[in-house]
């Protein structure tokens, strides 16, 4: 009697998992892979120290390139766009608990958000450089980054190509991760850190509006390029604001909106 109870138990367990497998592909079949883009709403996530991606201007008002240029997509799809700062460490998890549709901030495209993210077409250049402000500081190649202390922010691209670098065994230990690339710079300029590796991009834009400029080290980490990113299963949302980037591409909206951040027109879109 145990074990026909036993049975007819894991059978009832089964059909439950079945039938909640089945109500959950149900609901991303109803939702469209479109998240809340079909209530008429893109919500955006993002980190808004990362100028001039998107960033708080004297006013505490969100400004920046990402900022204008999701909000001219947002108006190509006739959606209300609505900003969310977020701890850049947690975008992930923001994404997947649905408090946000996508992470749209300079964000690099690097392996592991590939496999974590379905992601738009490359969007903009950008390259990953080392700065500092003391002038002894000299890096001719990834050898040189082994005698030196080292700062980026936390889950960045500057991180990822760092770890990337063949000897970075040999310097990893002496990598600080800070929360914001704003605390990385202090760490700079207070001496905490030798060097920095960060967007050029940030760096160029921190660069003009600091009194003592940092230096520009000779050895880059290598090129970059930004993306956004969308949860995996909504590749429809991810297509429909590719092709509204690509109509103001088309429109010279895009470039208008880079002269005015860049002085020049740094906008791409390229495949992954």
């Amino acid at each position: 009697m145990k074990r026909i109870l036993t049975v007819v138990m894991a059978i009832i367990l089964a059909v439950s998992v079945v039938g909640l497998a089945g109500c959950k592909k149900e609901e991303e079949k109803k939702d469209g892979g479109l998240g809340n883009a079909k209530e008429g709403k893109l919500v955006v996530g993002l980190d808004d120290t990362f100028a001039p991606m998107g960033f708080r201007d004297k006013k505490n008002k969100l400004v920046g390139f990402d900022i204008d240029l999701a909000t001219e997509v947002a108006k190509q799809m006739k959606l209300e766009v609505e900003f969310k700062p977020i701890q850049w460490k947690a975008k992930d998890l923001e994404l997947k608990s649905k408090k946000i549709d996508c992470v749209w901030n300079g964000m690099s495209v690097t392996p592991e958000r590939e496999k974590a993210m379905s992601l738009s077409n490359k969007y903009l250049d950008n390259k990953i450089i080392l700065m500092t402000s003391n002038n002894k500081v000299n890096i001719k190649s990834a050898k040189d980054l082994e005698k030196y202390n080292i700062g980026t922010q936390e889950d960045s691209a500057g991180l990822e190509m760092l770890k990337a670098q063949k000897n970075a065994k040999n310097f990893m230990k002496k990598v600080k991760e800070y929360p914001t690339y704003d605390d990385a710079i202090n760490a700079l300029k207070s001496g905490r850190v030798d060097v920095i590796a960060i967007d050029q991009v940030l760096g160029a834009y921190k660069n003009k509006n600091l009194k003592e400029k940092l230096a520009i080290c000779k050895y880059a980490l290598g090129q970059d390029a930004y993306a956004i990113g969308f949860r995996k299963e909504d590749t429809a949302l991810r297509d429909k604001v590719n092709e509204s980037i690509k109509a103001i591409i088309d429109n010279g909206k895009a470039k208008e909106i880079s002269e005015k951040w860049f002085g020049k027109n740094l906008v791409i879109f390229k495949k992954n």
